[in-house]
């Protein structure tokens, strides 16, 4: 009972302090409008608290619940909590390669079709995994792969597809799946920046055989840093675990011993018979782990998670609705007729000869404190970690190369408020009315 009563008095104390900190003052041109952030309230300190003052660090019975709530959320069977949603990726592809897949294991040499124009966590696994990247170019106003060049970038190496919704925005799920299943490829969905996105009202994230998460401050939802990885197949899960946690062959929970029931009667590799499973690895792995504070964290987060996304498709749908009559100087964003996005951003691309460049309104807008980002790598291939690479490109890539060149993109997370997004399209307005003059503006 006394400690009940100074773990109440301690979360009192958490509120008093957030309700001190709490600042939602916004000033239109001093007021910095970030393009992402973490959206909290005492409820996840208090619970931050809450598992501090338990003391258990490792991932336990907070990471437990939360990997059952969110596969339930996504309506898939099984997830599995990692550290970031880089190393979910990583563990999503190192996963394919086991050997305890037989024949469908992707071996050293084999290609993975993906695209160029995105983020590098997404195409950094194959590289490191020993695999050959595809690249396909991608659509302009989706920014997602082109699906009819499919046919032609698959060869007798191609094992798997491995593909981001870009920012929130799904990509061609119907035709992917269907050119999968035709060549017996794996699909790996990188659903990172599109959590809660849905695809024919599915949840993307839920039709790859393997799909990914990322909790870093500018998703969705988030644990600080964090990441999970899904799948409806447990064997998957097994193995996403096993190169997660160090690469053991033991599948066995924290403080738990013998789930097989077989711990001192396995003979495998070269080991003596009998040896202990707990330490009898079956991959080169990592120790991948979250830890229990993010998890408590993150259940918070999660209950949020609704909220948030319709307040990224009101930001977004505001931002549309006052920007639209530049298209003749923007290609806007579009969607597949079975999309519906979960937003992480708001993307546009320059028209060539709109009289501007991007960077010049980049810059207009930073100096007047709105947040601005490229479609992260723009074309990978042009970085200097590409040097001596071993990759192929399929077709070209015109599309890539031009967003490299003029794409952005503005903030739309729930920390944006109507007042921040007024003011957002007011300072494009001012921009074309000091950049144009009014007899050249062409509105739609």
């Amino acid at each position: 009972m006394e400690e009940m009563r100074i773990r109440d008095e301690v979360f009192q104390k958490v509120k008093q302090l957030y309700s001190l900190r709490k600042k939602n003052d916004f000033v239109p041109g001093e007021t910095y409008i970030q393009y992402g952030g973490t959206i909290y309230d005492e409820k996840e300190i208090c619970r931050l608290v809450d598992s501090a003052l338990e003391m258990r660090l490792a991932a336990g019975r907070f990471a437990r619940q939360l990997e059952k709530k969110f596969a339930a959320f996504l309506g898939v069977k099984y997830c599995s909590l990692t550290n970031s949603g880089s190393s979910a990726n990583l563990l999503a592809l190192s996963a394919l390669t086991s050997p305890k897949l037989g024949d469908a294991r992707l071996k050293p040499g084999a290609e993975v079709i993906s695209v160029a124009a995105g983020f590098p966590t997404t195409v950094g696994p194959i590289i490191q995994n020993r695999l050959i990247p595809v690249f396909v170019d991608v659509e302009l106003g989706t920014y997602n792969i082109q699906v009819e060049k499919l046919e032609a970038a698959v060869s007798e190496k191609t094992g798997a597809i491995f593909l981001a919704h870009t920012l929130g925005n799904p990509f061609n799920l119907k035709k992917v799946q269907e050119f999968t299943e035709e060549y017996g490829l794996w699909l790996i969905e990188d659903n990172c920046d599109a959590l809660g996105s849905k695809y024919e009202g599915r949840y993307t994230g839920s039709f790859g055989q393997l799909a990914t998460s990322s909790f870093y401050p500018p998703h969705h939802m988030t644990m600080g840093e964090g990441g999970a990885v899904f799948t409806n197949e447990l064997r998957l899960k097994r193995l996403v675990e096993s190169f997660r946690d160090w690469g053991r062959d033991c599948w066995c929970q924290p403080g738990t011993d013998n789930s097989c029931g077989k711990r001192f009667e396995l003979q495998l590799g070269k080991l003596p018979s009998g040896y202990d499973h707990k330490y009898t690895y079956s991959h080169i792995g990592y120790n991948l782990k979250l830890t229990e504070m993010q998890a408590a964290v993150g259940l918070e987060q999660l209950k949020k998670l609704p909220a948030f996304i319709e307040a990224r498709k009101r930001n977004f749908n505001r931002l549309y609705a006052g920007l639209k009559k530049y298209k003749a100087y923007f290609i806007l964003p579009k969607v597949e007729a079975e999309a519906e996005p979960s937003w992480f951003a708001f993307l546009l691309t320059v028209r060539e000869n709109a009289g501007f460049t991007r960077n010049e309104l980049v810059r207009y807008l930073e100096k007047h404190k709105i947040a601005t980002r490229m479609l992260f790598a723009g074309n990978l291939t042009k970085h200097p970690c590409f040097e001596g690479v071993d990759y192929r490109i399929c077709g070209g890539l015109k599309n890539t190369d031009l967003i490299l060149e003029n794409s952005f993109f503005i903030g739309v997370y729930p920390g944006i408020n109507k007042a921040m997004t007024d003011y957002i399209i007011e300072t494009f307005d001012r921009f074309f009315q000091e950049k144009l003059p009014q007899a050249e503006l062409v509105l739609a």
